[in-house]
Order: structure tokens, then sequence, then C-alpha cells
């Protein structure tokens, strides 16, 4: 079940939430509206679900070429998963997940034999068999977000909505229980879309990433395209660290792996796993920099180094055995090789 969002705008006052949002969600994929908090993500997952409305007049919800926006929620087959579970307390982990089957009208209500045996078959996809007589408190973090995602599985959902599903857990269960809804959405291929502000959780397990920032999407794509080609300055800083280097001294003495980076305006990003560092050789090519901080713990070494002329201080990532070789000390000079960077005014040459 696809969904589509047309010129989505939402508004609380004076306060833009959405400025006329457009969507596309494949059917059957795990999508993550990724941005940071403010950026309209949430507000756009509860407009999808029917929980909030839009605008009035301002677009469009269609699930698989149907149009929902004027849908109430209960009536839109969707599955919502809230980041804090909203379990009932009082209420068995069977009696929680068979809750939306059993409020249904007795007429559309299935047979309680049918609704214990949906009940069962949803425990053991979601690893909690043998654990139907427990209530919540009773559980971990990662245990009651599974109820909550088999509740909201009960009702057949067409599409699954999750917001911040992990936001709640430490980060040790968010690492688990994500690789485990990577590999559970390859069992069921539900359409899903779920909000996160964890750039390395939508990174991870996404099989698209939708990237908003102040009431827009800034960019779609795979994972790995958004990593790699970010369309804008915000993608490219929002996913993960990066170098912004600016001034004409630093960018005229960059070099790349086939010669100098010219940069005649504007700024250079550069990712810090994507410097080499050489040792300083007068006269070789390269931006000249001195150590400042070394940090090796961990498989991985960080050097923070101050670039010369400017004065701009780049933070460095290389391997612990790259480093050994270097045998750097504080306050050494060494050479900056860049090899790969971006500018996003075009105005550069390799």
């Amino acid at each position: 079940m696809s969904v589509h969002v047309t010129n989505i705008r939402k508004t609380f006052g004076t306060f833009t939430a959405l400025s006329g949002v457009d969507l596309n969600v494949p059917a059957g994929k795990l999508v993550a509206l990724l941005g940071p908090s403010g950026s309209g993500k949430t507000t756009l997952l509860r407009i999808i679900a029917g929980l909030d409305q839009a605008d009035p007049g301002s677009g469009q919800i269609s699930f698989h070429g149907e149009d929902v926006t004027n849908v109430p929620a209960g009536k839109r087959k969707v599955g919502f998963v809230f980041q804090h579970y909203a379990l009932f307390r009082h209420m068995t982990v069977f009696e929680n997940i068979a809750f939306g089957l059993n409020v249904r009208p007795r007429r559309d209500r299935p047979p309680a034999s049918e609704i214990a045996d949906r009940v069962h078959k949803l425990l053991k996809l979601v690893q909690l068999e043998g654990l139907d007589a427990r209530f919540p408190t009773q559980l971990s973090g990662g245990q009651r977000q599974r109820v909550a995602l088999a509740r909201a599985l009960a009702v057949e959902p067409k599409v699954l909505l999750l917001d911040e599903p992990f936001g709640a857990l430490d980060a040790k269960v968010r690492k688990d229980l994500r690789r485990w809804l990577r590999r559970f959405h390859e069992e069921i291929h539900l359409t899903t879309l779920f909000v996160t502000h964890d750039q390395e959780e939508a990174l991870e397990i996404a099989d698209e990433v939708v990237i908003m920032n102040q009431a827009k999407v800034e960019q779609v794509g795979t994972p790995q395209e958004v990593y790699d080609r970010p369309a804008s300055p915000f993608v490219y800083q929002f996913l993960g660290n990066v170098n912004v280097l600016g001034g004409a001294p630093a960018l005229a003495t960059a070099v790349g792996p086939h010669g100098p980076v010219l940069v005649r305006d504007g700024q250079l990003y550069v990712r810090p796993h994507d410097i080499e560092v050489a040792p300083y050789v007068p006269g070789s090519s390269g931006l000249v920099a001195e150590v400042r901080a070394i940090h090796s713990a961990g498989p991985q070494a960080r050097l923070t180094v101050e670039q010369l002329p400017g004065r701009e201080l780049v933070e460095v990532e290389l391997s612990r055995a790259e480093l050994v070789l270097l045998a750097l000390n504080v306050n050494d000079r060494v050479y900056l090789r860049l090899r790969q960077s971006h500018s996003f005014n075009h105005d550069y040459a390799i």
C-alpha cells in the first residue's frame, strides 16, 4: 500500500510546522522520516495517520491512490506505535495486543477464538511467546515496544507508522531492536514509515530516507544516496561529522587525489574520514596543518589539527594502524590531502 502526500501545510498560530510538503512512500518499503527536533516529521506522521488535520484546503493524503484526507483515523486502517508504548498498565500483554479487535462493534469483531489465534501468532512474530499473561511493568523496555508493535499489527493495518519507536530505550537496546525491526520488516513487507532524529538509525535500517528541516523536505533517497550525494549543506552536516573549510587561502591549497582543489567562492565540505594525513616534507603537496590533539581510544583514532595559515581547526579520522605508522605528536606539522570533498556552489574543480 503506497502513501502519497501532496502539498500538506500545517500551522500552529504563527508557527509553521509543515510548509507545502510532498512525499511518496512506495508500497512495501521501510521509510525513515529523519530530521532535528521541530522539523515537522512527527506532525507529518500524525497527519498521515489522521490523528491531526492539515490546514484547510492544503493538500491531499492518499493510500494507494485512494483519497483519505477526510477519512477519520479509525477508518484509515493505519497502525500507529508511539515512542512511550502507550500500553494499558492494568491489562496483560495478551489483552493489550487484542485491544484494537475487542473494542470493535460487535458486527465487525472477530470471534474470540480468532482473536486469540491472531494474538498468539503475533507474539511469535515479535518473539514474545510465553509472555502473554504478564503485565507491562513486568517487561523490559524493548519487550514493551514489541508489544506495542504487535498491538498495532493486530488490526491488520495497511500502513504502519512509528513515532520515535526506540527513543525511550538505552543505546544497546536501541541497536538490538532496530536490527530486529529491519529483519521483521523483511518478513512482513508492510509499508512502514518511522520518525527518528537518529542519523545512524535511519541510515542503517531504512530503504529510503526522507530528510526534513524547517517544515520542508530537504532530500529523499536511499541511505547511500543521501550520504554520498547530499543535496544541501544542511543534509551534509546533519548526516555525520563534517569539516567546513572556508576562505581562499585554505581552499586554494587543498589537494585532492588528482591535484589541487580550486574553490573560487564559498565553502568546501569534507568528512573526517575522507582526509589523508601525510608527514610534512617541505616541497610536497597538501594542506599544511599542525597537530593539536590526538584521541586514540578504540579502533579508530581522531586528530584535531590546525590548518595553516587559515587557523581553522579540522577533525581527521584514521585507523589506529595509520596513527602508529605516522608516529605523530602534538605540535607536529603534517600535510592533509582530501580524498573526497564537496562544494555546493559547483564553482570548483579537482
